[in-house]
């Protein structure tokens, strides 16, 4: 069965620029005429949605942000963060082991380190997004314009050297996106994803534990957010335990498959850049990349 979902890249990436620029102007003006008992609390005023956009992960204040899948059906898209890694061998053999696709999102440094993992990871039917060249997660949220392209642009040329094929989905460092995302994602035909579910196992270390908080947000569509090489070194443990539940509450894990109208990300030539439509639905059985190149048949799992 097949779900239309929306990939909406940035349409209008310069506005809030403009609306911050213009605030700034105001409260510029409300010092200068009436003195910091006015001023001040304008400044802080204009400053709260900001920060608010910025620091919630699935505001669509700045850009469209993809949260849950849109169908009734028992199927959730697993996406995984930080990688590649040394766990991502072990992730994909469990990933195998359980008939289940996932959605790679990788960082750029530690793909041109590691890059016989990117191509392994397209060979075997799953997906790669873009999450960030460097991974700076302590100042990501707070990136100028010329530094988030950098961040954003970067990785989207070494994944795309690495595995032959543009990543479509971009998720934020920690989940945050402040209005300079916008116009690095539409340059590059990205569009962002969030999550649903998530366990925090990035940090905790008690796989029981980080699967019982996904347990809590499973639902049909669900996009469940994990990691792989965290210091703790027990994700492929907390994975193996996710995916015994899903198999157990009758959940299925599929990628996103992109409709023959839609062209390649960032191209000039696709039918409807800001919304094409998505086919959503169980990838086939990995298929054997050249060995030669390390290409991937026609139609190959990368998003």
């Amino acid at each position: 069965m097949a779900i239309p979902v929306a990939h909406r890249v940035p349409r209008r990436p310069h506005a809030w620029w403009m609306i911050l620029l213009a605030s700034q102007l105001v409260v510029a003006a409300a010092w200068w005429r009436w003195g910091w008992p006015v001023g001040l609390p304008a400044m802080l005023a204009t400053h709260v949605p900001f920060l608010w956009g910025t620091l919630k992960p699935d505001s669509r204040l700045f850009s469209p942000v993809l949260t849950r899948l849109p169908t009734e059906e028992r199927v959730v898209w697993l996406t995984i963060d930080d990688g590649p890694s040394d766990d991502t061998v072990a992730v994909l053999d469990l990933l195998d082991a359980h008939a289940a696709k996932a959605t790679f999102f990788l960082v750029g440094e530690r793909a041109r380190e590691r890059p016989e993992l990117v191509r392994e990871i397209v060979r075997r039917g799953h997906g790669i997004g873009n999450h960030s060249h460097s991974h700076p997660q302590s100042v990501f949220w707070a990136l100028g314009p010329a530094r988030m392209r950098e961040q954003i642009g970067l990785a989207q040329a070494e994944l795309t050297a690495i595995a032959g094929v543009a990543p479509r989905w971009f998720r934020a460092v920690v989940g945050m996106a402040n209005p300079f995302v916008a116009s690095a994602l539409r340059e590059h035909g990205l569009a962002r994803v969030a999550w649903s579910a998530r366990g925090f196992d990035a940090v905790a270390a008690d796989p029981q534990v980080v699967v019982a908080r996904i347990e809590r947000d499973l639902a049909p569509g669900a996009i469940v957010l994990m990691h792989e090489g965290a210091r703790h070194g027990r994700n492929v443990e907390t994975l193996r335990l996710l995916l015994q539940l899903l198999e157990k509450q009758g959940f299925r894990a599929v990628l996103p498959v992109a409709d023959a109208r839609d062209g390649p990300a960032g191209s000039r030539n696709s039918t409807d850049p800001d919304a094409a439509r998505l086919d959503w639905r169980p990838s086939p059985h990995p298929r054997e990349a050249n060995p030669v190149h390390g290409k991937t048949p026609p139609g190959g799992g990368v998003s």
